[in-house]
C-alpha cells in the first residue's frame, strides 16, 4: 500500500483495527517516503530502518495472537522523537558533536509511555545544538531555501512531509509553535508541568515544555493524553483535567474569544496582521463565538525581558562546564551564556517572581474576559535562509505563563508558504483548547493540512521510477 504515509495516526489505527493493513506495511511506506525526501530535507539525526521494520513485524505477530493490542491508543504508529529525548534503541546526541553517538541506555518517561501504547520510535529528529538557537541542516518542505523554524524543526518537517504522522517536540520559547507555523501543521505546547520531563535535556527549569506535532487535532489529543501525567500524585492538574464542565464547550453561552495583538505586534508582516484580524472577523459571524479584541495589562510589555533573564541565567548554569572548556559549537550559545553570567542571583529570583505574577494576571484575564486567546503564531511565513533570524513574536509570552497553546495551520503568505494562528487557553485547560480547535475544524474554518509541493513532487518522481522498474522486470 503506497499511500499509508499520507494518513493521520487516527486514520492508520482505524485501518489496522479493521485489518486493512499491517504495522509493517505502515512502517515500510513511511520508510519509503523518508528515503525519497531525506537527502533534500535532512529532518533526521538518526534512522534505523531495519530495527523499526523488525519491531513492526514483531508487533504484527503479537497482534495476531492478541487482538486486544489493537485497542492501544497509538498501536503501530511511527513517531518521530526530537533528539533530546533519551531512547534505548537510538543515540541521544542533542544536536551536539560532544554527544555524538551517545547511547543513554534508557527511555525518557514520555517515550516509555508511547511504547506502552504500542507506538514505534521511527527515528530521532534533528534539533539545534542543545535545543537552543543555532539552526540545524533541516529545510522547510514547502521551500528548501526557507527556514523550517527553531529547535523542533526536524520533528515539524518529518510530520509535514508525511514521513511520520506524529512527532515529539519541546518548547522553551517558541520551538513547537514556530516550526509548526512555518511547516503548516498542528502543534501543541501543553500546560507547563503536564508532561513529565524525566530523561529529557533540561535547559530552563520553569520554561521547558514537552509537546507534539501532527496533521490532525485528533492525533494531538491522542498523543497528549498518552504522554501526560495522570493520577492522585498530581491532584491540582488532575482535578481540572477531569472536570468535563471546565474542559468542554461552555453550556449556557458562546465561546468567548479574546483577540490579542500582543507586545510584538508591530514586528508582524502587514499581510499576517490582516490575516488574523480577518480570521477573527470571520469567527464573529458565528453565533457560537463571541469575539472581542482585548489588550494585555501593561506588565506584559516586560515579558520578553523576563523570559530572557530566566533563559540566559539557567543556560549559563547548565552549560557552565562546556562554556569554560569552549567545547560548544554555536556562537549563539556563547552569547547567551555570556549574558547569563552577568545576571545576578537577585535578578534571577526577581524574574521568577515576575513570571509567577504574569501567570496570575493572565489567569484573571481568562476568568473575566475570555475562554480562548487568539493571535498570530509567527509574524508571517518562513523567512528566506536557514540561518535567518526570526521576527520577534509572542510565542514565548505564553510559554512564560505556562499556559497551553496550539498552532492552527490556517494561513498562506505572499510566497504561498504557510503560517498559523495561535490559540491559547487557561493553564490545565488543554482539552478545552483541543475541543475549541475541533469545533473550528467541524465548521470548516481550518483547511486540510497542505501537502508540501516539494514532498509531493519528490514522491511522484519516486513512484514513476518504481513503476518503470516494475514494468522492466
Amino acid at each position: 500500500m503506497s499511500d499509508l504515509h499520507e494518513l493521520t495516526a487516527t486514520q492508520l489505527t482505524k485501518k489496522l483495527r479493521n485489518n486493512e493493513c499491517t504495522v509493517k506495511e505502515v512502517v515500510s511506506d513511511c520508510i519509503k517516503q523518508t528515503q525519497t525526501l531525506e537527502k533534500d530535507l535532512q529532518a533526521w539525526a538518526c534512522l534505523k530502518p531495519e530495527l523499526v521494520l523488525a519491531q513492526a513485524a514483531d508487533l504484527d505477530s503479537k497482534i495476531k495472537n492478541d487482538k486486544k493490542i489493537l485497542q492501544s491508543k497509538l498501536v503501530g504508529i511511527p513517531v518521530g522523537v526530537k533528539d533530546i529525548f533519551n531512547t534505548s534503541d537510538f543515540p541521544t546526541q542533542m544536536g551536539s558533536p560532544i554527544w555524538s553517538e551517545f547511547e543513554p541506555g534508557n527511555d525518557a518517561r514520555v517515550v516509555h509511555y508511547l511504547k506502552m501504547a504500542n507506538a514505534l520510535v521511527f527515528g530521532k529528529t534533528v534539533t539545534a545544538e542543545f535545543a537552543v538557537h543555532a539552526p540545524g541542516p533541516t529545510k522547510n518542505p514547502h521551500n528548501p531555501l526557507h527556514t523550517p523554524g527553531t529547535s523542533s524543526s526536524g520533528s515539524a518537517v518529518s510530520v509535514a512531509a508525511r514521513m511520520v504522522p506524529v512527532a515529539l517536540g519541546t518548547q522553551t520559547a517558541g520551538s513547537i509553535i514556530r516550526p509548526s507555523s512555518y511547516c503548516g501543521i498542528f502543534g501543541l505546547k501543553p500546560s507547563f508541568g503536564l508532561v513529565p520531563r524525566t530523561g529529557v535535556l533540561k535547559t530552563t527549569d520553569t520554561l521547558d515544555t514537552i509537546g507534539c506535532m501532527a496533521r490532525s487535532i485528533e492525533d494531538l489529543r491522542t498523543v497528549f493524553d498518552t504522554i501526560r501525567v495522570k493520577g492522585r500524585d498530581f491532584p491540582i492538574s488532575e482535578k481540572i483535567i477531569n472536570d468535563t464542565q471546565k474542559q468542554n464547550k461552555p453550556v449556557s453561552r458562546p465561546w468567548r474569544i479574546g483577540v490579542v495583538k500582543g507586545p510584538k505586534w508591530d514586528f508582524a508582516e502587514s499581510y499576517a496582521q490582516s490575516a488574523i484580524l480577518d480570521f477573527a472577523k470571520k469567527l464573529s459571524k458565528y453565533d457560537q463565538f463571541e469575539v472581542e479584541e482585548i489588550s494585555l495589562p501593561a506588565e506584559f510589555e516586560q515579558a520578553h525581558q523576563i523570559h530572557s533573564t530566566i533563559y540566559d541565567r539557567t543556560l549559563a548554569y547548565y552549560f557552565q562546564r562546556e562554556f569554560q572548556k569552549h567545547t560548544l559549537v554555536s556562537g549563539n550559545i556563547y552569547e547567551i551564556i555570556t549574558r547569563g553570567n552577568m545576571v545576578t542571583l537577585t535578578q534571577y529570583k526577581q524574574a521568577l517572581e515576575q513570571q509567577d505574577r504574569l501567570y496570575l494576571i493572565l489567569d484573571q484575564l481568562f476568568d473575566s474576559k475570555c475562554d480562548i486567546v487568539l493571535g498570530l503564531s509567527t509574524g508571517g511565513e518562513a523567512l528566506l535562509g536557514l540561518d535567518s533570524v526570526d521576527r520577534l513574536d509572542n510565542c514565548l509570552m505564553w510559554t512564560l505563563c505556562g499556559v497551553p497553546s496550539l498552532n492552527l495551520p490556517v494561513f498562506t503568505g505572499q510566497l504561498s508558504l504557510p503560517f498559523g494562528a495561535q490559540i491559547v487557553a487557561r493553564r490545565y485547560y488543554d482539552f478545552q483548547l483541543l475541543n475549541f480547535a475541533q469545533e473550528l475544524q467541524d465548521l470548516n474554518l481550518i483547511p486540510d493540512v497542505k501537502y508540501p509541493m516539494m514532498a509531493k513532487q519528490a514522491s511522484a518522481i519516486s513512484n514513476q521510477i518504481a513503476d518503470k522498474i516494475t514494468k522492466t522486470v
